[in-house]
This record gives C-alpha cells, structure tokens and sequence, in this order.
C-alpha cells in the first residue's frame, strides 16, 4: 500500500509540475489552447491516442463488448488502430491544419462559423459540444475512480477519488493549458504502452496460457442473465465455440460498435483539434505512424483483454440491482496482479483518464470561451480605433479570455463529477451518448467541409439537427435502440443528410468558398 500510495503521489506530482513548467506558453489565447501551434509528431501523436483512449475504453468498452461479443472484440481495437488513428490522419491532418490556420480557426464551433459563414452554425456548435462532452466527462471520472477504489481498497470509497481526479487534473491544464496537457500526455502515453502489456501477458498467464485461455473461452456459452437482459437478439443465432471464434456471436452488432468507437474520434472536437497545433507536413506523417502504433498497442490490448471477461462469471452480474455490471469485470480480472504490477496498473488508468480529461475540460472551455462568449477575434465594440485594436488592449482582451477559459475549466469539471457521482448509465452507454452526439452533428460537415465546395449551410444545420435529435429522442424514449448502435446510425447517416441537402439549398457564394480553398493551392 505504501509503495502504490508513494508511486502515484510522484506520479501526481510530475503532472502538476509540467503545468507550472508550461505556465509561459500559456499566457496567449493561441498559447493557452493550442500551444502556439507548434507541437510536433510525438508530442501530437500521442496527444492524440492518449484522448482517444481512457479509463471509458479500458474499463468500461472492454468489459462490456468483452462480454458480448468474446475474442472477437479485438477487432474493435484493430478498427480503432486503423479507421480512427491511421485514416483519421491520413484524410483529415493535412487539409484540417492548412484550412484552420488560413482561417484562423482555434475550434471546431469556429471553423462552421468562418467555413460555411454562419455566427449561427458556430454559436449552436460550441453549445453543442460543451453540453454533449459531459456525459463523456462523467464516463471517465467513473471509469478511473473504480479502479483506484479497487486498488486501494473499500476503505477510500468511489467518490473520494472521482473528487481527487477532478481537482488534480484542474490544476494542470489551468496551469500550463495545451502545453502541459501535451507533454503530460507524452508521458502518460509511455506508462500505458508498458501498463497494457504487462497486464495482457499476466492475465493470459493465469489463465494458464493462451491455448488453454482459448480453449476455456470456446466452452463458454450465453447464460440465462444474458437472455434476460435483452440478449435474445444478440446471441440468437449462437454457436458453440462463438466467444473464441474469429468473428464472434454477432458480427453486425459488432461492426455498429466498431464504427462508432473508430469513425467516431473523426467528428469530435477534442480529437480534430489536434491536428490544428502540429508543426508542419513532414511532423503530420510521422505523427501518421506514431498514432497508429500506439493505437494498435493500447486499443488492441484493451480489448484483447476484455474478450476474455467471461472467464470471470460471478463479476458480469449484480443479482441485488437486476442489472449487469460490466464495469466491474475488468477491475476483477485485475484484483489478483501482484502489488507491484496492480500499482502499474493504476498508473496506467490514471494516464489514460487524465489525458482524456485534460483534453475534454479544454475543448470545453475554449469552445465556450471563443465561440459564445467572445464571438468576434478581431475587434471588440468600441476599443477598436480605425479598424485596428491597440496592442495594450489587444493584450488585455487576450489574457482576458485566458481567465475566462480557466474559470469554464472548474465549471465543466464540476458538472461532469456531479453526474459521475450519481450515473444514470454504465461507462459505455454515457460514452455512446456523448460521441452520437457530437460526430452525429459534426462528422459530416467538417469532414465534407474540408473537402467538397459545395455543402450549403442549410445542410449543415440539417446534420446538427440529425446527430443531436436522434441521439436526444432515443435517450427521452428509454433507449429503445441501444445508445452505442445509435450513435452509429447518427455518424454514417449524416453523409447522405448532408450531400441531399446540399444539392437542394442554396450555395455559399463561390468567392467567399474559392477565399476558405485557397489555402489548398500553394
């Protein structure tokens, strides 16, 4: 006990201390949520793969879809390496970077406001993204405070560390923004490459060897509490052998899963964003292939991990609630490491949730700050003299907005921990709400924003008004469609939402459009 609580106040401490380290370079509005947009390959790429994967995937994705799908849940990972690492890079860096500094655009809300010319689209982004990151948020808080209430023992209850995170994870980004949140991220990204190999190999060694954890899967088969918790569908046409096969008992479902958790990071603020402070071309194709390793590492050996939950059947259901408790199959499979390794893996949770925070109370606050509350980057009413703005003012407006985002920070963390103080869905659902949302309404239209000068506005207010509403709908109707395949549906059906539209509306004027593409010809 004493060795975990020693490692992870020196943990702890090198974070925070980064953040005073970081404090210079975020003094500046660009400094504060950008880091100057000068961060290179590493720093970015693993920037990226820490947000994208937290405690919500470590725990909460790769004990529920372990569960439900076995082995096979490896190819979401597999798709996260390859759809939302490889091809996110690939297809949207480049033309992200180049079109956001030509429009000096710092958020994703401000990049629909300059694009499509609309003060409309961005104000209705950055409400959108600052509510629907919450649910996200909350996911992570609770994902990383169960298993620090497992590591630690009953004895410092969930909450306590829920609180803990929030406050710790505050005062680094307050204090160093992008700058500290990058290098943190640098370095937490290194303890979770090591954290999740470690703990892949232990747990195939208890379970005496890959054949013989293979062969006790294979015996597996769906029990009665999975039939009674909507399951007849899932597992309907299940064969023996399904949960060690290579494809699983429901293909389809889960294909839906691995469009939504790879596709997803494609459409959300607090992912494309990264692709707006990297240095330059050459640092975007080494970040490419950085991001990807990391991704195949983490992802793949998260869920390579949970498809071997139901060898811990006595976890998956909670008899006394009625319900399944999925986010606690991983943390028992986890209860018999050694002492040393169980304190690896809490720096491992931590790292990855810490990161994610970090990023989301960002996006958050920036977005808010930038966007709704200081709509207007080059002038501000009367302080503006013949079109021009006072260095000293200017300067003042710019530290002014840095205070306002730090103050948006606490707030947004405070909601997110009241709701994972008391959830109303398990990590997975919160997580599937949150990514339906936001890429449901933001996918299509930045991504055929950057490419195509022919979406309409109309069409981008049709697809908030389709990732939003049907995410929000299925919520107020009980889920009857389950919020991750939702969130699925709400991503992909935004293309054609927005191609029809666009053909039907009227056009952005062609010099204002051929202005936003000329970023593309040198």
């Amino acid at each position: 006990m004493v060795f975990k609580v020693v490692l992870t106040l020196a943990f702890l401490a090198v974070m925070v201390g980064i953040g005073i380290y970081s404090r210079r370079h975020s003094r500046s509005v660009d400094g504060f949520v950008l880091g100057g947009r000068s961060v290179g390959p590493w720093l970015t790429a693993f920037a990226f793969g820490t947000s994208y994967f937290s405690a919500v995937v470590f725990v909460g994705y790769a004990g529920q879809f372990g569960w439900k799908y076995g082995l096979a849940s490896a190819w979401i990972g597999i798709g996260n390496a390859l759809v939302g690492s490889l091809l996110a890079w690939v297809v949207l860096a480049r033309r992200t970077r180049l079109m956001t500094q030509h429009v000096q655009s710092r958020t994703m809300p401000d990049f629909f406001g300059t694009r499509f010319d609309s003060e409309g689209l961005r104000v209705v982004a950055s409400i959108i993204a600052f509510v629907f990151l919450i649910p996200y948020t909350a996911g992570v808080y609770m994902g990383i405070s169960k298993l620090f209430e497992l590591g630690f023992g009953a004895a410092i209850p969930y909450g306590f560390w829920a609180v803990t995170m929030a406050v710790l994870t505050a005062v680094y980004v307050i204090l160093g923004g992008y700058k500290a949140t990058a290098i943190n991220d640098f370095i937490q990204g290194v303890v979770m490459l090591f954290g999740i190999s470690a703990v892949v190999c232990l747990v195939v060694y208890h379970q005496g060897g890959l054949a013989a954890a293979v062969d006790k899967l294979a015996a597996v088969s769906p029990n009665a509490d999975d039939l009674a918790n909507r399951g007849k569908e899932l597992y309907a046409n299940f064969k023996p052998g399904d949960f060690a096969s290579w494809f699983g008992p429901a293909p389809l479902s889960l294909l839906g899963v691995v469009g939504l958790t790879s596709l997803g990071t494609w459409g959300l603020p607090q992912m494309v964003s990264k692709f707006y402070s990297i240095t330059d071309e050459s640092a975007i194709r080494r970040g490419t292939i950085i991001s990807t390793l990391f991704a195949v590492v983490v992802a793949g050996g998260s869920y390579f991990l949970g498809g071997f939950g139901r060898l811990y059947l006595d976890t998956a259901f909670n008899p006394a609630k009625g319900r399944f408790a999925f986010d606690a199959i991983v943390p028992q499979m986890l209860s018999g490491l050694p002492e040393a390794l169980m304190a690896l893996v809490m720096l491992l949770v931590l790292s990855a949730s810490m990161s994610t925070l970090a990023s989301l109370v960002l996006t958050s606050s920036s977005t808010m700050t930038l966007d709704l509350i200081y709509r207007d980057k080059k002038s501000e009413g009367d302080e503006v003299v013949n079109g021009q703005i006072d260095d000293a003012v200017a300067a003042q407006i710019e530290r002014r907005k840095v205070v306002v985002m730090r103050v948006l920070i606490v707030f947004f963390i405070v909601i997110s921990l009241m709701i994972a103080l008391k959830p109303p869905h398990f990590i997975a659902q919160l997580m599937g709400i949150s990514w339906g949302a936001l890429a449901g309404a933001f996918l299509a239209p930045f991504m055929l924003g950057l490419y195509w000068r022919g979406v309409t506005k109309a069409a981008v207010w049709a697809s908030f008004a389709w990732g939003v509403g049907l995410t929000v709908v299925n919520m107020l109707l009980g889920n009857p469609i389950n919020p991750i395949d939702c969130g699925a549906i709400a991503m992909v059906g935004g293309f054609p939402v927005v191609f029809v539209v666009s053909l039907v509306t009227p056009k952005i004027a062609k010099s204002k459009v051929d202005a936003v593409f000329s970023c593309y010809d040198r």
